[in-house]
C-alpha cells in the first residue's frame, strides 16, 4: 500500500464508500471482499476481510487497477 503511494487516510475513505464489486466468502481466515473507489476519477482497489463475529475489517491490500487488466469501468477483469 505505502509502496504504491496509497495513503491510509484513502484507504480509510474507500472502506468506508467504496462499492462491493466482489465476494469471497470462502476465503480464509475471514471471508473478504473488493471495493472500488474514485478519488479524483482514479479508481482505487482495496481489499478487506470482514470478522462477522467482531465486526472488525482488516485491509489486506490496497492497488490503483491496472486498465490493461479490467474493463473500462474497473469492476471486471479482461478476460485472457
Amino acid at each position: 500500500m505505502f509502496a504504491r503511494s496509497i495513503s491510509p487516510e484513502l484507504v480509510t475513505r474507500a472502506v468506508g464508500s467504496g462499492e462491493i464489486i466482489a465476494e469471497y466468502p470462502d476465503d480464509q481466515p475471514f471471508p473478504s471482499y473488493l471495493l472500488l473507489y474514485f478519488e479524483h476519477k482514479k479508481a482505487l482497489h482495496v481489499v478487506i476481510g470482514k470478522d462477522e463475529q467482531d465486526e472488525a475489517c482488516y485491509v489486506i491490500t490496497a492497488y490503483w487497477p491496472d486498465i490493461k487488466l479490467w474493463n473500462d469501468d474497473f469492476r471486471v477483469r479482461r478476460k485472457k
